[in-house]
């Protein structure tokens, strides 16, 4: 089962995404949760973001990886594992970012190869929550760079809402259902 949660940023994404996984292993005792982080610590706002997260994770039964790029991979080392797991990817809007702009990251490939890792996590993953932000209706003006990264973004949330079997916007911490 996919659960894709959308909303802007300080909308309460994340404190849903983490209820609903929490729900999902209730419903599955003895199966792992893990919590894929894709933040890269960087800067004095971003630990505080990373610290705000873990705090509402204290105590949910989450194990935590980091994983910045390469969620092929990822996909790979928990099948071998031979277990099922509920699993929360924490967000889909870093992992594009790191993909596209990081050196280890797969480039103008980033469509192809995070929806790969996707799969494959969709093999091991009884339960897969993706949180990914919701960046279009910014009426900005932006550079051709970051009108490239929201395409990117764009094409794969397109994409995953398709394979998703629930897709939730949050707005003001109020879930509303897009696709039940």
């Amino acid at each position: 089962m996919i659960h894709v949660i959308t909303g802007g940023s300080g909308s309460g994404k994340s404190a849903y995404a983490e209820e609903e996984s929490v729900k999902y292993q209730e419903k599955n005792p003895g199966e792992q949760m893990i919590y894929v982080a894709t933040m890269v610590p960087g800067g004095k706002e971003t630990q505080r973001k990373i610290q705000r997260h873990q705090r509402l994770r204290q105590g949910k039964g989450f194990e935590t990886i980091e994983c910045y790029t390469g969620v092929e991979k990822l996909a790979e080392k928990l099948q071998s594992t031979g277990n099922t797991y509920t699993l929360l990817l924490e967000c889909m809007s870093n992992l594009v970012a790191n993909e596209l702009y990081m050196e280890e990251g797969a480039g103008e490939q980033a469509v192809e190869e995070i929806l790969k890792g996707i799969e494959g996590l969709r093999k091991v993953c009884k339960n897969l929550v993706i949180v990914t932000n919701e960046v279009h209706s910014d009426g900005r003006m932006i550079s051709k760079e970051m009108e490239h990264y929201k395409q990117v973004l764009g094409r794969i949330n397109v994409r995953l809402a398709e394979q998703a079997d629930y897709v939730t916007e949050v707005v003001y911490g109020i879930p509303m259902e897009v696709k039940r």
